[in-house]
């Protein structure tokens, strides 16, 4: 008997010993797993940058021995396609902003100069070289007055500019002393001029719209005023502007006010200008001005420096009768008054508007309001010429659309439009928590590379910018993010410039309106996900490999499937990648890809080719 109950003693404890067992190896095998993703302990990198030809960030990275590479689970998957490097003549190529095919289109109201994409046929599936003797750009803050002459060999502004100074040539380096047409004094004495009027200085004004921007001096010299800049101007006579702007670490874009609304929301910008951009204002029924007026915060500023403004000492010298130059200014101030806003500076070369907070206090007697509901659906819409409605107020004192914090404070503060419930599915405990993701996810990064935040990457994309988490965690005077905002998902980008960010929207099924190699670091969170319905993720990886710049990264995060897909096609491309575990753990499907393009430089034996 007795035997019999020790028998029956061990069998009922036999499965709980198993479990106990069970249990320890599944402790210990995650321990292990989070050990080895690299976030149990600090990681050890190489922060030397050199201009060697290999991709020093990459191979500095000791990936292997800090974090789990995720392999490609299917055994039958096709090897990497190679693409060939485009032909060298394509060095500079704009897809969207080609020159010959601009002209094929009509040059009323500048639409030869708004974006024009190539079909299908038309699209190249090479590599964009750069140009012979590319070298890595001036670190910031040396950027902003010196540029390689190889990186941007054109010398055609510092001949036609030279008395402006614009830019001046010396050696194999451009050099932007920080003149405008309008502020030969410098852009500094300038912007303190303005700064007698606006309150630049307190963290009123934080995100500004240069219309027809030039080398972008006034964006460049805000900067260290903490006042982002989003400055545009076409792909002109004056060739490579844009291109001049974003090497010297500007926010540019190439762009026109034609016939299509501006790519950017609402009540975006605290301050907006035009330095002699030769926009006709009083054309078509004033409707650039209200164009401007649509993306300006009530409360806002407007600036104009140039025609028609001090035409009494400048009529002769713009050759046009004082008559006509009389008539235009007098035809502004009407605009303006139609608008709400109120001229509170003129002196010189400069008048200042101010936009009125809300419609309490206009005196306008009769407008043409805008009756669309919708005025943030702007991609390629034509615009009206009609006034884009305030937002209802219920005082005179209220601002409308709601009031803003100073930066930096506003950064973190909730967005009105977060607070008023106009973002569907976004509320203030969401935005918390989606500021709280982009923290942990930010210094994930910065685990993995340490040089994110520092100069080395100035110029940031975030191809899929939702909130603005990722810039705001970024956020340092030492970089800038553009943040876009895919047309296809939802319309976040006013919520982006209400926390003190700038950005655009885009479809990435296009070309984006920029330069090649003028972006250091992009950051691409689900954006293939969101495309992979809707456009060949090839094309929107080799729109990612022509604007960034030699030796820059890339960061993508999405679903292993789709990153598995994803890191076939850039093997192909001459970058180093990385398919790096979420800093959660390996369990979590979500994972990171890093990249670095590899340096090269096109030559003349390089022809065009399209891999089929």
């Amino acid at each position: 008997m007795v035997s019999k109950q020790n028998t029956s003693g061990s069998r009922t404890r036999s499965p709980v010993s198993i479990f106990i067992v069970l249990g320890l190896c599944c402790f210990f095998y995650l321990l292990g797993a989070w050990q080895r993703s690299g976030f149990g302990k600090g990681d050890s990198i190489a922060m030397e940058i050199t201009k060697k030809t290999e991709c020093n960030i990459i191979s500095n990275l000791d990936f292997e021995s800090h974090h789990n590479a995720v392999l490609i689970v299917e055994p039958s998957e096709p090897k990497a396609k190679i693409f060939k490097p485009c032909n060298v003549k394509y060095t500079d190529y704009t897809p969207c902003q080609d020159q010959d095919r601009a002209m094929k289109f009509p040059r009323e109201n500048m639409i030869y100069r708004e974006r024009h994409c190539p079909s299908e046929e038309e699209k190249l599936h090479c590599l964009i070289p750069a140009p012979k003797g590319y070298t890595t750009p001036f670190p910031w803050p040396k950027s902003r007055d010196y540029v390689h002459y190889a990186n941007v060999p054109y010398k055609s502004l510092t001949v036609e500019k030279a008395n402006q100074h614009w830019v001046e040539f010396q050696g194999n380096v451009f050099k932007f002393p920080g003149g405008g047409t309008m502020f030969p004094q410098g852009a500094d004495a300038y912007i303190d001029e303005l700064a007698s009027v606006i309150p630049i200085a307190d963290g009123s004004i934080r995100t500004a719209l240069d219309t027809g921007c030039g080398v972008a001096s006034w964006g460049a010299y805000l900067l260290k005023k903490n006042v982002l800049a989003m400055s545009f101007a076409p792909r002109d006579n004056h060739e490579a502007q844009v291109h001049f702007a974003l090497e010297r670490g500007v926010p540019a874009v190439i762009g026109v006010l034609g016939s299509i609304h501006l790519p950017y929301p609402s009540r975006a910008f605290d301050m907006a200008q035009c330095s002699r951009c030769l926009i006709p204002w009083t054309s078509n029924d004033g409707m650039y001005l209200m164009e401007v007026d649509r993306v300006l915060r009530p409360g806002g500023y407007w600036i104009l420096s140039g025609p028609p403004i001090n035409w009494k000492t400048y009529y002769k010298t713009w050759q046009r009768t004082k008559e006509d130059l009389q008539a235009e200014q007098r035809r502004i101030e009407e605009l303006a008054e139609q608008l709400c806003w109120e001229k509170k500076y003129e002196k010189g070369d400069v008048a200042i508007w101010w936009k009125k907070v809300n419609t309490k206090s206009c005196r306008r007697k009769s407008a043409n309001i805008c009756k669309s509901g919708e005025v943030d659906d702007v991609w390629y819409k034509k615009m009206e010429g009609c006034i884009t409605p305030f937002p209802e107020v219920a005082s005179q004192h209220e601002v409308a659309g709601g009031e803003l914090k100073k930066f930096p404070a506003r950064l973190f503060a909730v967005p009105p439009r977060v607070a008023n419930g106009l973002v569907p599915g976004v509320t203030e405990e969401s935005y918390q928590e989606d500021n709280k993701k982009w923290k942990k996810h930010v210094n994930a990064y910065k685990s993995f590379n340490k040089l994110i935040g520092s100069t080395r990457y100035h110029n940031i994309m975030d191809m899929n910018a939702g909130l603005g988490g990722f810039a705001a965690a970024l956020e340092s005077p030492k970089v800038w993010v553009m943040n876009v905002v895919p047309t296809i998902g939802d319309n976040t980008l006013g919520v982006v410039y209400e926390r003190g960010l700038i950005g655009i929207y885009h479809d990435w099924c296009e070309a984006f309106s920029t330069y090649p190699r003028t972006y250091d670091l992009l950051h691409a969170n689900a954006l293939f996900s969101m495309y992979q319905d809707k456009c060949n993720p090839e094309d929107i990886l080799l729109e990612m490999d022509r604007i960034l710049r030699p030796e820059g990264a890339v960061i993508i995060r999405d679903e292993v499937d789709v990153l598995n897909k994803v890191k076939v096609i850039a093997q192909g491309m001459r970058w180093d990648t990385k398919l790096l575990d979420h800093e959660d753990g390996p369990l979590v499907p979500e994972k990171i890809l890093v990249a670095c393009k590899q340096y090269w430089v096109g030559t003349e034996q390089n022809t065009t080719l399209s891999s089929q």
